[in-house]
């Protein structure tokens, strides 16, 4: 792997889980810098936005301009990986209410598309990573978003009971559910790796 110790990842720190990611990406042998505002973004090759409240994400990112920083940063090269409120930010469209996003995956998703936070659970789908072969993997998930459809340029590299939740499109990983939850002490977990190995692909 060629992020090491020094941050050349960060994690949106400004509301959700995003200190598990953190811990995640250490698991996985990466640095993370902890992004609050533009200028942390400088020298990052990618960027994950955590679960927790998109629209409370929205409130907080918009005072300090970071969601044209965050199209910016993407759009010069840089890697995004959304989960759960992550993937709503990026959508191209949100329903269940309708809501702003940044437009960047060709994706439409619904808000809390599997129920309230009592109906979340955790289970076992599929997931088939470019270079690897298809494996089984736990999945949790909490309050999480549903995939209603994806465009054309959008591949599904992660289903659960034969539903997209693991999406992949032009330096952008983005999961309805939540894989900083079920990383191993050895290695992290595939989706980090993943995302990890994308932002080497990158290059910046």
């Amino acid at each position: 792997m060629g992020i090491e110790a020094e941050a050349l990842v960060g994690v949106l720190a400004l509301q959700g889980d995003f200190a598990a990611h953190e811990r995640a990406l250490a698991l996985a042998g990466a640095g993370a810098r902890p992004v609050r505002v533009p200028a942390d973004l400088s020298g990052l090759r990618g960027l994950v936005l955590p679960g927790g409240e998109s629209t409370a994400l929205l409130r907080l990112m918009a005072p300090v301009g970071m969601e044209e920083a965050v199209r910016r940063f993407h759009g010069a090269g840089g890697v995004l990986f959304g989960t759960c409120a992550g993937l709503i930010l990026l959508a191209a469209k949100v329903t269940g209410p309708e809501q702003p996003s940044l437009g960047l995956l060709d994706a439409v998703v619904a808000r809390n598309g599997y129920g309230r936070q009592i109906d979340s659970f955790v289970g076992t789908g599929r997931i088939g990573l470019p270079g690897e072969e298809e494996r089984d993997l736990e999945m949790v998930f909490i309050r999480a978003p549903r995939v209603l459809a994806v465009g054309p340029g959008v591949r599904i590299v992660g289903t659960h009971s034969g539903e997209p939740v693991l999406l992949e499109q032009d330096r952008i990983l983005a999961a309805t559910f939540h894989p900083e939850m079920s990383v191993q002490p050895e290695g992290g977990g595939p989706i980090h790796r993943r995302f990890l190995a994308m932002c080497d692909a990158a290059g910046r």
